[in-house]
């Protein structure tokens, strides 16, 4: 597999020119240690701290640390050793030097409160998700295709064929709820935490019930939102908050929810092919998490929200900047048709621009500072935007 350069890596580079540690986040498997090993230089120090050998180079942790202080030192799945982040403060209150440390995690809550207590000041967080359709658009063999249905995580998307490709999420699934989800010291059931993620699959881009989840379920609407608080730190679900503004207009209140990789929701829904997709209800829930995905991750300086109102006007995501309202629609058509809802949401929103988002060849427009284009030109339009930021 060529190896697919990554949108974040100027920003990590960034971070590490001012602080003296950079947690990497990301759920397992989206490509964190293939990034530092790209960036890696001759004064660099990798350490996977699941490989007995690497760990056992800390069994004296500061005596290592001050040996190798002339280098940067990349500590992997830092999470599983919680006590190292006391040692970290005091070397880097010892040399503070930008760039020492460079710590990657599978994304739990636990990592970033630690590091957000006990490096406070000191470390610069980062998220890295799997790949973006701007990071694969100019790769050998690409289709929009192939990465909706696979989704985005590296050895999904590159493996042989889609036989491959479901055989790896199925693997990465089981691999999540029985191992990874235990190791972050939640104690859950795994046919539990399934069936949620299974009914979350199902509820994809839809208004968060955590009352008909818990009744479904037989637990508490507390714990329903326990579990999705755990799955959404994890990296796996999305919740997106409702947008509001000054108004007496009746708005809905719930966070909508989506699987973040459109690959695993396939996998979960046990969609085996995209002409399954093609055929499937999912369709339209599915493109839109893709939309949302991908245009939330590189959206870092705006606030992020979907439109609902009490009547059913609708706008799917929403992108508040300082100076400027941008406002997306997402429709899984090659010819996309748009409601009368959608031109009240417009009316009562005001964006600077309207984006209609489809499987289109190409931009056009269907009124003043409204267009109907493809998810790679939306993706072109909000990253010149984030440079003027």
């Amino acid at each position: 597999m060529e190896y697919i350069s990554r949108n974040i890596e100027s920003f990590v580079r960034e971070n590490l020119s001012i602080f003296p540690a950079v947690a990497i986040l990301g759920s397992r498997q989206c490509g964190k240690s293939t990034l530092v090993k790209m960036m890696q230089k001759e004064d660099m120090l990798y350490l996977d701290l699941q490989n007995r050998d690497d760990l056992a180079k800390l069994s004296e942790p500061t005596l290592f640390f001050q040996y190798n202080a002339d280098k940067t030192i990349c500590l992997d799945e830092v999470q599983l050793t919680p006590n190292i982040f006391a040692i970290l403060r005091s070397e880097i209150d010892r040399e503070r030097r930008p760039g020492r440390f460079i710590l990657l995690g599978s994304a739990s809550r636990e990592l970033v409160q630690r590091t957000s207590e006990s490096l406070a000041g000191r470390v610069g967080l980062v998220s890295l998700t799997p790949f973006l359709i701007s990071e694969v658009k100019s790769a050998k063999g690409f289709s929009l295709e192939n990465y909706w249905f696979r989704g985005g995580y590296p050895d999904s998307y590159d493996a042989i064929n889609d036989k491959a490709s479901c055989l790896w999420r199925e693997n990465f699934i089981r691999t999540y709820l029985e191992r990874d989800i235990p190791q972050l010291g939640f104690q859950i059931a795994t046919p539990q935490l399934f069936r949620l993620l299974m009914m979350t699959a199902h509820e994809q881009g839809q208004l968060l019930n955590s009352s008909k989840l818990a009744s479904s379920m037989g637990l508490s609407p507390t714990t329903i939102r326990h579990y999705l608080d755990i799955m959404e730190q994890t990296y796996i679900i999305r919740s997106l908050p409702p947008y509001f503004k000054n108004t007496k207009k009746r708005l809905v209140k719930s966070p909508k929810i989506y699987i973040r990789d459109s690959g695993l929701l396939h996998q979960i829904l046990q969609i085996k092919s995209f002409n399954d997709l093609l055929g499937h209800p999912i369709i339209g829930n599915s493109w839109e998490g893709m939309v949302v995905e991908n245009i939330c991750t590189i959206a870092r300086t705006a606030h992020c929200f979907f439109y609902r109102s009490a009547t059913g006007e609708e706008m799917d995501l929403v992108l508040q900047y300082a100076n400027k309202l941008i406002a997306i629609e997402c429709k899984s058509s090659t010819a996309p048709s748009v409601t009368e809802g959608f031109w009240k949401s417009i009316e009562f929103l005001e964006p600077s621009h309207t984006y209609v988002v489809a499987p289109v060849e190409s931009a056009y427009p269907i009124a003043e500072n409204v267009d109907v284009c493809n998810l790679n030109e939306l993706m072109d339009v909000i990253i010149d935007i984030e440079k003027s930021m």
